[in-house]
């Protein structure tokens, strides 16, 4: 496996709203020392994360993510899934800074094959250091559902797109 990329989505002062970033700190610490992860406290994003998301083979995002459920659901969507949902509006305060991240990605070619979003519904994005009981709680589990994900990974790498043409009898050169 290349690199898989773990992006800690949030800001940190609003109490939920940091659950992507306390969630990617626990798996940085999880993990170890490990060559092949990256992880970036990527705050409320920028641009400034394209370079690093054009190295990855896989993305991990951890974030807060309005999907409807109770407060502490985890909200977990793969590849096409997770670029349609952060499309959507009203899902995340943060979803026009990552669907613009992997569009760029996307337009240069160098999107990642790997995608998951990691999310869980907020109770609250108010002032405050701490996530809600509900939404700690749940932060274990994403931890726990990422590094399975690295793991699975690992063990079965992505296959290298084949995108040379090769000429029939019709384009063939004698020599």
């Amino acid at each position: 496996m290349g690199l898989t990329l773990v992006l800690g989505i949030g800001n940190s002062l609003l109490t939920d709203d940091g659950v992507g970033i306390h969630a990617a700190l626990r798996l940085r610490e999880a993990l170890g020392d490990a060559d092949d992860v990256q992880v970036l406290d990527a705050g409320t994003l920028s641009f400034f994360l394209l370079p690093w998301l054009e190295r990855a083979d896989a993305l991990i995002a951890f974030d807060a993510a309005v999907d409807g459920g109770v407060p502490g659901d985890l909200v977990l969507k793969e590849g096409a899934d997770f670029d349609a949902f952060v499309r959507r509006p009203g899902r995340s305060v943060h979803e026009i800074g990552l669907a613009d991240l992997l569009d760029m990605a996307r337009l240069a070619d160098k999107l990642p094959a790997r995608r998951v979003l990691i999310g869980v519904e907020p109770a609250s994005t108010d002032w405050g250091l701490e996530c809600t009981p509900a939404v700690a709680a749940t932060v274990p589990r994403c931890v726990e559902l990422a590094r399975r994900y690295v793991e699975d990974w690992r063990a079965a790498p992505v296959p290298i797109p084949v995108t040379a043409h090769v000429p029939g009898p019709e384009n063939a050169h004698a020599v």
